[in-house]
């Protein structure tokens, strides 16, 4: 049995939280909490907020021991693109790509 929790339309680009996520993959959630909290990274705050989303979903919807689970799973996906345009010079326009994430995150008990 795993505990599910996603976050999507993330304002932040998916590379930019892979960088966060890679650091708590396999972990148990006491120390993934310790390792968000200290990264000083703009997605950690998210995906802390995520992670302690997953930890409330076992607890109650799958009456999990909190202190046995551990970070199963995590991923990031990217999300649509919102498009801008940043005006140049001699009325030229260029783009700006503002790239967006979804986020999920998978606990499981450990046996």
């Amino acid at each position: 049995m795993e505990a599910v929790a996603k976050v999507t339309h993330v304002r932040i680009a998916p590379r930019k939280v892979r960088v966060v996520i890679d650091l708590i993959r396999n972990k148990p959630v006491g120390v993934a909490i310790g390792i968000l909290k200290n990264t000083p990274k703009v997605a950690s705050p998210v995906v802390e907020k995520l992670l302690k989303s997953a930890m409330a979903n076992a607890e109650n919807n799958h009456n999990m021991d909190i202190d046995k689970l551990y970070v199963s799973e995590v991923y990031a996906d990217q999300g649509p693109t919102l498009k801008r345009v940043r005006p140049r010079a001699q009325g030229r326009a260029y783009r700006i790509n503002k790239k967006t994430s979804h986020i999920t995150l998978k606990l499981k008990e450990m046996e």
